[in-house]
């Protein structure tokens, strides 16, 4: 199906709260809005890649959402995962279950992100040297971005001490 990533983003998203559920013996909001994090941030980041590989999923017959629905509705698509991504990465401090740190580098990234994806759902091919350009840039920050997301988690505990709301 060409919704895999999406299907799958699940098993992706689940080793926080497995591993919050372990070390704290119970399931609350924070665990559930890390997992939403990582499904949210997991469709941009795979067709951003897919976009500028397409022809090699097209090749071995995979349906990746490129190749399956084209360019045009997968741009889309990533621009709206990019949009529900901001208010969802933001979520943990907004609700009281972080500190500062988190809340701004939360919005901060997430504003990146945006930025970075807004040129590959307005974007047409041209003649450049690299059409892919920022569909490349978009998949390389997203790579950047979950990580200083989740550093800035626990910069929030280390540096100021706070508590996770369970």
């Amino acid at each position: 199906t060409p919704q895999n990533i999406v299907i799958g983003g699940g098993a992706g998203a689940f080793p926080p709260m497995i591993g919050w559920i372990a070390v704290t013996g119970d399931i609350t909001l924070m665990p559930v809005l890390l997992f939403a994090i990582i499904f949210i941030w997991t469709p941009p980041h795979f067709w951003a890649l897919a976009l500028f590989v397409q022809s090699d999923y097209a090749k071995v017959g995979i349906p990746m959402l490129p190749v399956v629905a084209g360019e045009k509705t997968t741009r889309r698509q990533i621009l709206l995962y990019s949009l529900a991504l901001l208010p969802i990465a933001a979520a943990p401090w907004l609700v009281g279950g972080t500190g500062i740190i988190y809340g701004m580098a939360a919005l901060a990234l997430s504003g990146l992100f945006l930025g970075f994806a807004l040129p590959v759902a307005f974007r047409t091919r041209t003649g450049e040297d690299d059409p892919m350009r920022p569909e490349k840039r978009l998949f390389g920050y997203s790579v950047l971005y979950l990580f200083a997301l989740f550093a800035a988690l626990v910069a929030d505990r280390v540096i100021w001490g706070q508590e996770f709301v369970r």
